[in-house]
C-alpha cells in the first residue's frame, strides 16, 4: 500500500510536461578563450531545435533485469559565434534545456522525473537546466570544411537549483558556411545535483552516474 501511495504521489506531483514558456536564443556570453577582445568576430550560429536533441541516460535494474533509461527533448537553445579563420576567438552563449519536456518510453516515468524527488522540473523554478561556459580547450586554427573538430568546454551546469562545474567533450563539423553539426557529452553524478530516486515497486540499483548528451545542428543567422 505504501508503494502504491508513493507512486501515486509521484505521478500527480509531476504535473504536465508542457513548457511554461517558449525558449529564445540566449545572448553571447563574455569571452571564454584567451584571444584578445579585438579578435572577436565572425558568424553567429544558432541551435535549431527542430534538428537537435538533448538527452540523458541512466542505468537501473527494472524487475530484476538491467535497463537503460533514455530521456530526450528538442526544447533547447544556444548559440556560438565563430570566425572560421581563427577558431580560438569563438564565443558561446548559455545553453538552455527545458527539463520538464524530457520524454522516455513511459509517461508514468516522465511524470516521476518531473516530481520534486528527481528533477522537480514540474516546478517553474526548476524547469530549466542551464550551462554557462567558463573555458574552452583545444579549439584553435582555421576551419576545414568537412573535417571534425574535437575540443572540451567547461562551465557551470545548473540542475534543480544546484550548480557544479562540468566538462563536456565536444565534436563539431562545418559542412558548409552556414551549418555546424555536432555533439557534446558529459557524465555527472546524481548526488552533485540533489537528484534522488524514489522507492517504487520493481525499480532497484539505479546508477549514480548520468550521461548528458547534446546532438545539435546550428545554422548561421
Amino acid at each position: 500500500m505504501l508503494g502504491v501511495a508513493a507512486f501515486a504521489w509521484l505521478y500527480f506531483a509531476g504535473g504536465s510536461g508542457e513548457p511554461s514558456t517558449e525558449l529564445t536564443t540566449p545572448p553571447l556570453a563574455a569571452a571564454t578563450t584567451t584571444a584578445p577582445t579585438s579578435a572577436f568576430g565572425g558568424q553567429a550560429f544558432v541551435i535549431d531545435p527542430a534538428q537537435s536533441v538533448a538527452s540523458f541516460e541512466i542505468d537501473e535494474i527494472l524487475r530484476d533485469s538491467p535497463n537503460r533509461v533514455v530521456g530526450i527533448t528538442s526544447e533547447l537553445a544556444g548559440q556560438i559565434q565563430v570566425d572560421t579563420a581563427d577558431l580560438i576567438s569563438a564565443q558561446f552563449s548559455q545553453i538552455i534545456i527545458n527539463a520538464r519536456t524530457f520524454e522516455t518510453d513511459s509517461d508514468r516515468r516522465d511524470r516521476a522525473i518531473r516530481s520534486p524527488v528527481i528533477l522537480n522540473s514540474g516546478s517553474d523554478e526548476f524547469e530549466l537546466i542551464t550551462f554557462d561556459v567558463t573555458s574552452v580547450d583545444g579549439l584553435s586554427g582555421e576551419v576545414v570544411m568537412g573535417d571534425t573538430i574535437e575540443f572540451t568546454v567547461t562551465g557551470n551546469l545548473s540542475i534543480k537549483g544546484t550548480t557544479s562545474s562540468v566538462t563536456f567533450q565536444v565534436a563539431g563539423t562545418f559542412f558548409d558556411e552556414s551549418t555546424i553539426e555536432g555533439s557534446a557529452e558529459a557524465t555527472v553524478l546524481r548526488e552533485d545535483f540533489g537528484i534522488g530516486i524514489p522507492s517504487v515497486p520493481g525499480v532497484a540499483d539505479v546508477s549514480e552516474e548520468v550521461l548528458i548528451r547534446l546532438e545539435f545542428v546550428a545554422t548561421s543567422v
